[in-house]
């Protein structure tokens, strides 16, 4: 059975889900970051699919990047420019291409953490 990736971003300053929040991801290789996949949240702060499907899933080192700075200036929360959070970041290593990997994101305007979810 092949496994996936999935992520979701919760607002910790407003205590809800981040909607409408552009995600990127990248793998990462000797040559550079090859673009796999660009999605927005959606009302749950969840992608509607898996951000790397079944199909395409297999270890190595990946990017998600949270394109925060957006969000934050759309829901009124970021603050003067420049923003302390723009674009966020978060490079991981998937190990095993047989498991669901999850990474979220815990976001507010000044400062963010990240998991290895279920």
């Amino acid at each position: 059975m092949a496994g996936y990736l999935t992520t979701h971003v919760l607002d910790t300053a407003r205590g809800a889900p981040a909607a409408g929040l552009r995600i990127v991801l990248a793998r990462i290789t000797p040559e550079g970051a090859e673009q796999l996949a660009e999605m927005t949240t959606n009302a749950d702060g969840r992608t509607d699919s898996p951000i790397l499907p079944a199909e395409r899933f297999a270890c190595g080192s990946y990017e998600l990047t949270f394109h925060a700075g957006d969000y934050l200036r759309a829901t009124g929360q970021a603050g003067e420019a420049p923003l302390f959070l723009d674009a966020v970041p978060i490079r991981f290593g998937i190990n095993d291409a047989g498991a669901h990997f999850h990474v979220p994101l815990l976001l507010s305007p000044y400062g963010y953490s990240t998991y290895r979810g279920s």
